[in-house]
């Protein structure tokens, strides 16, 4: 690994909280190099390895020049070194800032990983304010059940974090599209968090929303911010247990070993986590949502893996030869895959019934 150069774009909130510069000094120990790229300024590679959480600038270059100037730059750089290894490619982390892109790969997990017993929960999107009523028929019709969880279409950003729990089909007119809508599971107000680096994962407890009652029912829309819900320091009323109950069991590791496995393959990444629930009636693991290069907060051996991944990358780029590149696919977003709708979730749309996948 002597003389290898890492560069890393983060934003400076993402920097401070990996503490990217005691990992810096953590690779130089090892004979790496990491230098923190400015994308206001031209890239001075060459960089054998790029990692990087451009959603910020991805979700801004959707109607901001600058920013749309910015990623061309780093295209461009990409492009015009194609060995240099870009963790993780862009097509692949654009898809996990749209979720009805996301929820789209997490419904196929329960068909691909029918004998681990893992599933996600029945799912609806809503595009646009069709109506109250096509919106209450379309979550009747797909067999949806309250309470909803009712989530932002964006992944990213401050907004993504503002959800609500949905009690009634009358209530769906809190809602504000585009949106998805998504059954509620009780889980006993606790969360587990899979971070993945490479071919390593971890799993960390958190809080989460606690037990309600199944079925629709007269109370009103909680709004809620999820931060203030699962984060490691979180107190809130809405994850304490209103009644004293077993805790259900933790998740299977092989489960989720092969959970981890799957969604590697499916997603094409190596710097993920995903948010994993037990229902406590059921016991089913429940995937709930999926991010990009999370916090790993609660993992202490973070930076030795993820050099350790640098290290794997590199090394697999050399037993291949010459000829051997980063993907392809790092040189150019896309707007999410156009898979098709599978028969768990809906698409609900204003002026058609009909998917509507872009933006």
């Amino acid at each position: 690994m002597s003389g290898r150069r890492v560069g890393f774009y983060l934003s400076d909130k993402k920097r401070r909280k990996m503490n990217l510069d005691a990992f810096a000094d953590f690779c130089a120990v090892h004979g790496v190099e990491v230098v923190e790229i400015d994308l206001t300024q031209p890239l001075v590679g060459p960089f054998d390895v790029i990692i990087h959480k451009l959603s910020d600038v991805i979700v801004e270059a959707e109607h901001d020049s600058q920013s749309q100037q910015l990623l061309a730059n780093f295209q461009s750089y990409v492009s015009a070194h194609p060995r240099t290894v870009l963790l993780d490619p862009l097509p692949a982390m654009t898809q996990l800032l749209d979720r009805f892109a996301s929820y789209r790969i997490m419904s196929k997990l329960q068909s691909s990983l029918r004998d681990w017993c893992i599933c996600s929960p029945p799912y609806l999107e809503v595009h646009s304010a069709s109506g109250l009523s096509s919106i209450q028929q379309a979550v009747m019709s797909q067999g949806l059940s309250f309470p909803l969880i009712c989530k932002t279409r964006g992944a990213h950003g401050l907004l993504s974090h503002e959800m609500s729990l949905i009690f009634s089909a009358r209530s769906l007119a809190d809602i504000h599209p585009p949106c998805v809508l998504q059954s509620f599971i009780n889980h006993g107000a606790v969360l587990h968090k899979v971070f993945v680096v490479g071919d390593r994962h971890f799993c960390v407890e958190r809080p989460s929303l606690k037990n309600f009652l199944s079925g629709p029912c007269d109370r009103k829309t909680i709004f809620f911010n999820s931060h203030q819900v699962s984060k490691p320091e979180s107190s809130s009323d809405l994850t304490a247990l209103d009644e004293q109950m077993p805790c259900p069991p933790p998740p299977s590791s092989e489960a989720v070993a092969a959970l981890v496995r799957e969604l590697r393959v499916q997603l094409g990444m190596a710097l993920f986590g995903v948010d994993i629930i037990i229902n406590i009636h059921t016991h089913t693991l429940t995937v709930i949502d999926i991010n990009i290069f999370p916090g790993y907060e609660g993992v202490p051996q973070f930076f030795s893996c993820l050099l350790s991944h640098i290290e794997s990358v590199l090394d697999k780029q050399t037993s291949d030869g010459p000829q051997a590149t980063g993907s392809s696919e790092s040189t150019q977003t896309t707007g999410g895959p156009s898979a098709a709708c599978s028969p768990q979730e809906q698409i609900v749309d204003c002026t058609a019934s009909s998917a509507s996948q872009d933006k």
